[in-house]
């Protein structure tokens, strides 16, 4: 499965949540995010519940709030919807300093809001405490298409050669004059990358060739890891078990 390859958002840590098998994780993570949505959107205390565990999970993974909290502004620009519908929803409504506001669409808002932000905050979780590498062990495990595990693979293994002869391409063409500040100069750079298309695929050609020739059968080989303990599963669903009782809760307060 090759080694290493940390991606930018996995924090090394010790901790009890780091040590789980990724299938484990894998498994809880998709857990909480389906109970977050099912959880009926008038239920504002169970919302607080759900931030309250994964804040018990960061507390346990030695993950700072703060370092989650940096990385969760990568949904900011699916948060312009949720902003323009209290304007736009239909009646009734309700003034608020001087504006006007409607009742659903501030329901509609927080929905999205809430739902997208804990949604977010959980597969942070995820990829702070789990390398890349295990990510695509545990997709293996859990007998994810072969195809998906094998192109994601691939992609993680090369993308380090891909990004050095991007980078080796770059620093020939500044070493013959080139200045990639001028916009005149917009089409080496597009020639740049037209070329670094075409070398991509050509080493994917050969790569593929050559694991052809050493026996390839079109699937990754099996880890040789310990398998999974009950453990270990049970450790790691409790998370999703107490998700699935904030959400049962909050269907009966509806």
């Amino acid at each position: 499965m090759g080694a290493g390859h940390a991606h930018p958002l996995y924090l090394h840590r010790d901790s009890p949540v780091h040590r789980l098998p990724p299938e484990v994780k894998i498994v809880s993570a998709l857990l909480v995010v389906v109970c977050v949505v099912a959880t009926p959107r008038e239920a504002f205390a169970v919302f607080g519940g759900f931030a309250l565990l994964l804040a018990a999970v960061w507390g346990l993974a030695g993950v700072r709030p703060g370092w989650i909290l940096r990385r969760s502004v990568i949904e900011l620009p699916f948060v312009v919807l949720a902003v323009l519908l209290p304007f736009t929803g239909p009646a009734p409504t309700l003034d608020w300093l001087g504006l006007t506001l409607s009742q659903p669409g501030l329901l509609g808002a927080w929905n999205i809001l809430v739902k997208g932000t804990l949604g977010v905050l959980t597969s942070l979780t995820l990829a702070a405490t789990t390398p890349m590498r295990d990510l695509l062990v545990g997709l293996q495990r859990l007998h994810a298409p072969a195809i998906v595990t094998t192109i994601a693979t691939l992609m993680l293994r090369y993308a380090d050669v891909i990004t050095g002869e991007a980078r080796r391409m770059r620093l020939s063409r500044i070493s013959r004059g080139h200045d990639p500040r001028f916009l005149w100069q917009a089409g080496a750079t597009a020639r740049g990358i037209g070329s670094l298309f075409v070398r991509s695929y050509e080493r994917g050609e050969r790569v593929h060739l050559a694991m052809l020739s050493r026996g390839w059968t079109g699937t990754m080989p099996p880890s040789g890891d310990a398998p999974t303990t009950s453990r270990q599963w049970l450790a790691g669903l409790t998370v999703a078990g107490v998700a699935v009782l904030l959400a049962g809760s909050g269907w009966v307060a509806a």
